[in-house]
């Protein structure tokens, strides 16, 4: 498989002008208003989200149900996916010459696929249309322009268990990490784990600890990794510490949507995300009764939160611009993104929907949204859909096996430098 993506990533490179021509009418989008005229005709939106049978209801009933009445001429029509297949379907798309219209992707995505001529860049006025959180816009540009508008966010968090602290007498949550492994070393015990930094993304913690720890990913020119610095090797080691601890096993982790270690009472705190609430209001509701559960963002040099999300961008090369620009900004308006942000447990990055019923009910989105001065997103360079692969595979051996987190980081700067001189 991964031969099957360098491969195409390399044809893309190569020929993107060609593939954007094949399905495109000639009239161009790349610039900011190329989408006047009409909204009508047949397009496709393509998605990671909304999943399942109420995901499917809630965007084809309510949400395209009133994008319809405002716009009849055109049909919409969906192609489902996932996160872990979305980068090969566009660029298998890309390649093609045959991108949905309008796609749906996650933050630290925009810089490769804008790079690449594969979405059409938006007006500035839609950066105002609605009141964003400072900072939530930023993942949406390249170079200065914008090239999607986000729709829902998604933040890397710390969730613990409020009786465990109780019963070890711990009053207050770490400040850093030195109290943060001390805190979980007191909270671990035959059959429980103090701290879960594993049933997350090993690549979004890592990034989490990194942002924490004062760190950077990339310069801002997106052409040199900075992570290769001692901070990035002190987040690796953290875990490796942890392990060695025995307040952390990797092992234990659990898989996504099976009741988490917090939630079982086998490990008293860990990194989750704010979609952990509406997991535990279906499986555990005692918890949240109880007031047994309690969130903080991580701290070392600096607090840190880890925002992902998923943004909506319009396809340069559709046949009907118009329609797609259309289904761009209804998908980010904020009826839309409430309804999104409640499906999934997401956090919305509208002022305009702080204070509404739901943000104030999960807790752990009003958390997250208390702080988005602290958050921080992934990518930041326009090698960043081959970078991104890398990060797993090549951090794994440090924490499961003898290799050093030095040795693991500076791998991943060699991969990151070959990446980045391929673009």
């Amino acid at each position: 498989m991964e031969l099957n993506r360098r491969s195409l990533l390399a044809a893309i490179g190569a020929g993107t002008a060609a593939a954007l021509t094949g399905c495109g009418t000639g009239t161009g989008t790349s610039a900011a208003g190329s989408a006047d005229g009409p909204a009508e005709g047949e397009i496709t939106l393509l998605t990671p989200i909304y999943e399942g049978a109420k995901g499917k209801k809630l965007l084809e009933g309510d949400i395209l149900g009133g994008f319809r009445k405002k716009y009849p001429d055109v049909k919409v029509n969906v192609d489902y996916t996932t996160y872990d297949q979305l980068n090969e379907k566009i660029t298998t798309g890309l390649a093609g010459g045959l991108l949905p219209d309008v796609l749906m992707m996650g933050v630290g995505w925009i810089p490769p696929f804008a790079a690449k001529g594969a979405i059409a860049e938006l007006p500035e006025k839609l950066a105002k249309a609605h009141d964003y959180e400072k900072r939530v816009l930023e993942p949406s540009r390249h170079d200065g322009k914008l090239y999607a508008l986000p729709v829902v966010l998604d933040t890397r968090i710390v969730v613990y268990r409020k009786d465990h602290f109780a019963e070890a007498g711990i009053r207050k949550t770490p400040a850093n990490w030195s109290e943060l492994r001390a805190v979980a070393k007191q909270l671990t015990t035959k059959g429980r784990v103090g701290f879960d930094p594993f049933s997350i993304n090993l690549r979004q913690c890592w990034e989490t600890f990194l942002f924490a720890n004062g760190g950077q990913l990339f310069s801002a020119d997106g052409r040199k990794p900075l992570f290769t610095d001692a901070r990035g090797v002190e987040s690796l080691q953290f875990f490796k510490d942890l392990v060695a601890d025995g307040s952390a096993d990797y092992a234990r982790k659990t898989d996504t949507g099976a009741p988490s270690n917090v939630q079982t009472g086998q490990g008293s705190m860990m990194m989750t995300t704010s979609a952990l609430w509406v997991q535990v209001k279906e499986q555990n509701p005692e918890l949240i009764e109880q007031d047994k559960l309690g969130s903080f963002v991580l701290a070392n040099r600096r607090p840190a939160m880890l925002q992902g999300g998923t943004l909506v961008s319009q396809s340069a090369s559709s046949r009907h611009p118009a329609a797609a620009r259309a289904l761009v900004q209804y998908l980010a308006t904020p009826e839309s993104i409430l309804g999104a942000a409640q499906q999934r447990g997401s956090v919305p990055g509208l002022r305009d929907l702080s204070d509404t019923p739901y943000v104030k009910e999960n807790q752990f989105v009003d958390l997250s949204l208390k702080n988005l001065q602290h958050a921080v997103s992934e990518g930041g360079t326009a090698a960043w859909m081959e970078i991104r692969e890398k990060i797993v595979p090549t951090l794994e051996p440090a924490i499961v096996g003898g290799q050093s987190a030095k040795d693991a980081i500076a791998e991943l700067g060699r991969l990151a430098e070959a990446a980045i001189g391929r673009m």
